[in-house]
C-alpha cells in the first residue's frame, strides 16, 4: 500500500516532466540575450506585447493583442529596413493566425536557428510582406523605445479607451488615449470640478486634448473648459469657451503653458494612439486640477473633429463632440484595472482615404517620398493617386478607369494581382496582369493614358504597383457597379418581378438574375416551365455566404430535383434588404456529350432564343430537399431571350408566325412543287400545251410562296441566322428553287419535228430536270428539320406526331409517282409497239417522250425496231 502511494505521485510527476519538457532536450542558456525583456514596436494590426527570451530554444510573449493578417509568422532578420526585413525567415513552426487578445504565448524556434542570427523578432505577413510589429534585440535598437503596454486599460467607449501607469515617485501619470476615429479627430480626456454636479460636469474641467497634425505628427495641448462653445474671445479680449491654458494666459503664453507633455504618438490601422506625461501635484496657473492619486476622482471624455490652425487662431480648437461621443466615470488611478481584451478594430484602416474611380475624370498617377504609407515596410519612394498618397483605389466593375501616368520614366503603372508588385512574374509565376505594364509610364509634360474596364471576373482585391519596384502602390477594391454596368444586355422577364442580365464571349456567357422583391431564394430555369427545365438556384445560407446549385427538374415534387454539375465559373449571390441577385458563368457548349449526365444537353445556341422561366421561394437548403422548399410565386409564361439582338417577347407572340411559315413551306414543297414536276412529267402525252401551263403556274406558285415565308421568318426572327440545320437546308433549296425561273428564261430554242435536238438543249433539259428533283429533296429534308428545330425551340408537343404525318404524306406521294411511272411505262411500251405497225402516211408526231430523251427525231429512231424499214406491198385490184 506505500509502494502505491509512493509510485502514483512519482508517475504523476514523471508524466508532467515529459508533456512540460522542451522538444529540444539539449536546449542551453548560453546566449547573452537570455531573460532580457522588450516590448514590441507597433507598425500596424495594433500588436502589441511584452517579449522575454527563456532560454537558447525559446521566447514568451504576454499581454499580446493582434489584428489578424493572411500568412503571419515569427520572423527574423538582420535589421528592420525594407530590404532586411524582406530577406528575412521564418523563426517558429508556430504559426499565428486570427485575433489575439491579451494572450500569453511560448514559442519555439526551429532547430536549425539561433538567437546570433537574429537582430530583429518580427512579426511578418509573407503574403503582404508586412511588419506588424517587431523587437529589435541587438545592432541599431534604439535606447529606450516607447512603450506600447501600460499597467492599467478602461473602456471608456466602444472606440475609447484609456491606458494609463502611475508614478508615485515622479509624481507623474502616464497616460495612453486610444480610439478608432478618423485622422482629423481628437480624443479629450481630463479631470472635472469636484464641486460640479453630474449634468454639468463640463464646466471647469482640465482635460488635455490629443490628435494629429496635417503633416502626420501627433500633438496633445491642456485645455480648460469655462463654456460650452468653441473658443472666442469678447471684445474686452477674454477668451470663453474649450480653450487652450495658453489662451487664457495671454498672447505670450500661446504655445508655453501646457501641463501635458507629450511621450509618443501614432496612428496605424483607423487607430489613434498618443502617449503624454500628466503631473499630479505640481500644477501650474489656475487652469490646472491637482490629481490625488489615491481618491476616486470625476474623470470626463469626449471624442470629436477638430479645427487646424488657421491665421486667425494659432492653434488647435475641437468642435462639437455631438450627442454620443462624450461622459465621465469616477476613477482611482492607484487601482489595478485592466477591462480592455482585444485590440481595437476600426471599421475604416485606411487613413490614406479611399479615391473612386469616375468614369469620366482621369486619375493622375504621380510618385513621391513615402510619408504615411499603410503597409509598412515601404520603399522610400511611393505612387500617389490624385495626390494621396497610396490610396486605396475603388472602382466598378463594367466602368472604365482612365489614368494618366505622371510618375516618371523609372515606374510602371500596372494592375495585379500581386501584393507587393514589382515584376512579380519573376517572383510569382501565377500572377496575373490586368492592366499596364512596360509602356505605361510617363512625366507630367508627356503623360501616358491607360484605360482599363474591369469586369465581373476581376476578383473584389488586387493591387496597382509599379513594375519596377515593391511596394509602391496599394489595394484597388474592386465593387459591383449597376448590373446593367457590368453586362451587356438586360430583360425584365414574365410579371416585372424578375429582371435578367446577360453577357456574351467566345465559347461562354455569364448570367445574372435580380428579384424584384423580397424571398428566401431566386431560381432561373431554361424550358417551357419549371417542368422539364434546367434551374440555376440562388440562396445565401445561415452563414451568410452567397450559394449557387444547378438540377433538373422532372417533375412537380421535391424528389423531381436533380443535382447537376455544370462547369459553373465566376458564380456569386448576396441579398441586400431581402432581394437576392445570383451571378454566374457557363460555357455555351457542356463539351461533354459522349457522356450520359443529363447536363451535358444543355446547350445554350446564341442564334436561337433561350426560354427564360423565374421562380421565388422562402427557403433553399443545399441537401434533403423537401416540399417546404418549393416556389411561392413563379412565372406564369416563358420568356423567349434573344442573345444576339438583346431583346426578349413572350412566347405565344412567335410560336404562330413560325407555325403558319413552316404550313406555308409544306404548301410549296409538299404540294405545289411536287405536282409541277408530275406534270411535266405525266401529261404530255395529252394533246396542246396544257402541261406546260400547269408546270409553269405550279412552279412559280410555289416559289412566291417560299419567298412570303421566308420573310415572314426573318421578320419575326429580326434577322437571318445561317446555323441550324434547318436554316441551311432551307437556304440551299431556296437557291435551288431560284436557280429554275433563270434557267427557264435561258432555254434554248425546241427543235422542229424530225430535227435532232442541239446539244445546248439536250445539256439544259438534264441541268432542269435534275436541279428541280434536288430541291424537292432538299425541300423534303428542310420540311422535317424545320419541325424537330420548332420542337426543340419551342417545346412543341405534338412535333413528332406532324413529323408522322409529313413522313406519311410524302409516302403516299411516293406511291403516286411510282403508279403514274407505271402506267407511263405501260404507255410507251404500247406506243412502240403501235409504230411497229406503222402504215405510209402516218406521219403524226407523239410529243409523249420523256423529258430527259433528247429529241423526238432520235426517240422516234430508237423506238424502231431496226434500222431497216419494210414496206409491204399489195397488188392493186382493178
Amino acid at each position: 500500500m506505500l509502494r502505491r502511494s509512493l509510485f502514483l505521485p512519482f508517475l504523476f510527476h514523471l508524466l508532467l516532466f515529459f508533456r512540460y519538457a522542451d522538444p529540444a532536450p539539449n536546449c542551453t542558456r548560453d546566449s547573452s540575450l537570455v531573460d532580457s525583456e522588450s516590448q514590441f514596436e507597433m507598425v500596424q494590426h495594433q500588436l502589441r506585447g511584452s517579449l522575454k527570451i527563456t532560454d537558447d530554444c525559446s521566447f514568451r510573449v504576454s499581454q499580446f493583442d493582434m489584428l489578424p493578417g493572411s500568412d503571419v509568422h515569427w520572423w527574423g532578420a538582420q535589421g528592420t529596413g525594407f530590404d532586411n526585413l524582406t530577406k528575412g525567415f521564418i523563426v517558429s513552426n508556430d504559426g499565428l493566425n486570427g485575433t489575439y487578445k491579451n494572450s500569453t504565448l511560448d514559442v519555439h524556434l526551429l532547430s536549425n536557428v539561433t538567437w546570433s542570427m537574429i537582430d530583429v523578432l518580427t512579426v511578418w505577413d509573407r503574403t503582404a510582406a508586412s511588419d506588424f510589429g517587431h523587437v529589435v534585440l541587438r545592432g541599431d535598437a534604439p535606447a529606450k523605445p516607447p512603450p506600447m503596454v501600460f499597467d492599467n486599460c478602461k473602456v471608456l467607449s466602444k472606440n475609447f479607451r484609456l491606458r494609463w501607469s502611475l508614478n508615485v515617485s515622479e509624481d507623474s501619470l502616464e497616460i495612453g488615449l486610444e480610439a478608432a476615429i478618423g485622422i482629423t479627430d481628437y480624443m479629450a480626456f481630463g479631470w472635472a470640478d469636484p464641486s460640479a454636479e453630474d449634468s454639468d460636469l463640463m464646466i471647469g474641467g482640465d482635460v488635455a486634448v490629443a490628435g494629429f497634425k496635417e503633416d502626420g505628427t501627433p500633438f496633445v495641448d491642456d485645455f480648460f473648459i469655462t463654456k460650452y462653445s468653441e473658443c472666442v474671445k469678447n471684445d474686452d479680449e477674454v477668451a470663453h469657451g474649450v480653450c487652450p491654458d495658453s489662451v487664457y494666459e495671454g498672447h505670450e503664453g500661446v504655445g508655453l503653458v501646457n501641463s501635458s507633455m507629450l511621450v509618443y504618438g501614432h496612428r496605424s490601422d483607423g487607430v489613434s494612439f498618443v502617449r503624454y506625461r500628466w503631473h499630479l501635484t505640481k500644477v501650474s496657473g489656475n487652469y490646472d486640477r491637482p490629481v490625488n492619486h489615491t481618491a476616486n476622482m470625476k474623470v470626463i471624455w469626449a471624442l470629436g473633429t477638430i479645427k487646424p490652425p488657421d491665421t486667425i487662431n494659432p492653434y488647435y480648437l475641437p468642435q462639437n463632440h455631438g450627442a454620443v461621443n462624450y461622459g465621465h466615470l469616477v476613477l482611482n488611478v492607484s487601482e489595478h484595472v485592466n477591462d480592455c481584451i482585444g485590440p481595437l478594430d476600426a471599421e475604416d484602416k485606411e487613413d490614406q482615404g479611399v479615391i473612386i474611380a469616375d468614369g469620366n475624370n482621369p486619375l493622375v498617377v504621380s510618385s513621391a517620398p513615402a510619408m504615411h504609407y499603410p503597409n509598412p515596410p515601404n520603399p522610400a519612394k511611393v505612387l500617389y493617386i490624385n495626390k494621396k498618397e497610396a490610396p486605396v483605389l475603388r472602382v466598378e466593375r463594367g466602368v472604365p478607369v482612365k489614368f494618366s501616368i505622371q510618375a516618371g520614366h523609372d515606374v510602371a503603372l500596372y494592375i495585379t494581382s500581386d501584393p507587393l508588385g514589382g515584376n512579380a512574374t519573376t517572383r510569382n509565376q501565377t500572377e496575373t496582369i490586368y492592366a499596364g505594364g512596360p509602356e505605361a509610364h510617363g512625366v507630367q509634360a508627356s503623360p501616358t493614358e491607360l484605360v482599363w474596364v474591369p469586369d465581373r471576373s476581376i476578383p473584389d482585391n488586387i493591387y496597382y504597383h509599379s513594375l519596377y519596384d515593391q511596394k509602391m502602390g496599394w489595394r484597388v477594391e474592386v465593387v459591383d457597379g449597376g448590373l446593367s454596368d457590368m453586362y451587356n444586355n438586360s430583360v425584365i422577364l414574365d410579371d416585372q418581378q424578375v429582371t435578367f442580365f446577360w453577357s456574351l464571349s467566345k465559347g461562354s456567357i455569364s448570367i445574372a438574375a435580380r428579384g424584384e422583391k423580397k424571398s428566401g431564394y431566386l431560381a432561373i430555369g431554361f424550358g417551357s416551365g419549371m417542368v422539364n427545365s434546367y434551374v440555376y438556384v440562388g440562396w445565401v445560407d445561415d452563414t451568410g455566404i452567397g450559394q449557387v446549385n444547378t438540377y433538373w427538374i422532372d417533375g412537380k415534387d421535391a424528389l423531381s430535383l436533380h443535382r447537376t454539375r455544370e462547369n459553373l465559373t465566376h458564380v456569386r449571390c448576396k441579398t441586400e434588404n431581402g432581394i437576392i441577385t445570383l451571378e454566374f458563368t457557363r460555357p455555351l457548349d457542356p463539351s461533354c456529350r459522349r457522356e450520359k449526365r443529363v447536363e451535358c444537353k444543355n446547350i445554350i445556341d446564341p442564334t436561337s432564343p433561350l426560354k427564360v422561366v423565374w421562380a421565388m421561394g422562402a427557403k433553399w437548403t443545399n441537401d434533403h430537399l423537401t416540399d417546404r422548399n418549393m416556389h411561392s410565386s413563379t412565372s406564369n409564361r416563358p420568356i423567349l431571350v434573344h442573345l444576339l439582338r438583346g431583346s426578349a417577347e413572350a412566347e405565344q407572340d412567335l410560336l404562330p408566325v413560325l407555325a403558319v411559315h413552316g404550313f406555308m413551306m409544306f404548301v410549296a414543297w409538299g404540294i405545289l412543287f411536287p405536282g409541277g414536276i408530275l406534270a411535266a412529267r405525266y401529261l404530255k402525252h395529252l394533246k396542246g400545251d396544257g402541261w406546260y401551263r400547269i408546270h409553269v403556274y405550279l412552279q412559280y406558285s410555289g416559289l412566291t410562296i417560299v419567298l412570303l415565308a421566308l420573310l415572314f421568318a426573318v421578320a419575326e426572327l429580326r434577322g437571318f441566322y445561317v446555323s441550324s440545320t434547318h436554316v441551311k437546308f432551307g437556304f440551299t433549296t431556296i437557291l435551288l428553287a431560284c436557280i429554275q425561273p433563270v434557267n427557264a428564261f435561258l432555254r434554248p430554242q425546241k427543235p422542229a419535228n424530225g430535227e435532232q435536238a442541239p446539244f445546248k438543249r439536250v445539256i439544259w433539259e438534264y441541268f432542269h430536270a435534275i436541279v428541280g428533283r434536288c430541291a424537292i429533296l432538299v425541300g423534303i429534308a428542310a420540311l422535317f428539320t424545320g419541325l424537330k428545330h420548332l420542337g426543340d425551340r419551342y417545346d412543341v408537343e405534338n412535333v413528332h406526331g406532324l413529323s408522322w404525318a409529313l413522313a406519311i404524306w410524302f409516302l403516299i406521294v411516293a406511291l403516286i409517282v411510282f403508279y403514274l411511272e407505271y402506267h407511263e411505262r405501260q404507255r410507251i411500251r404500247r406506243q412502240i409497239l403501235e409504230r411497229s405497225n406503222w402504215v405510209l402516211g402516218n406521219v403524226e408526231d407523239d410529243d409523249s417522250l420523256d423529258l430527259l430523251s433528247p429529241t423526238r427525231t432520235t426517240a422516234n429512231k430508237e423506238l424502231l425496231p431496226s434500222s431497216r424499214m419494210e414496206v409491204q406491198l399489195e397488188p392493186l385490184n382493178r
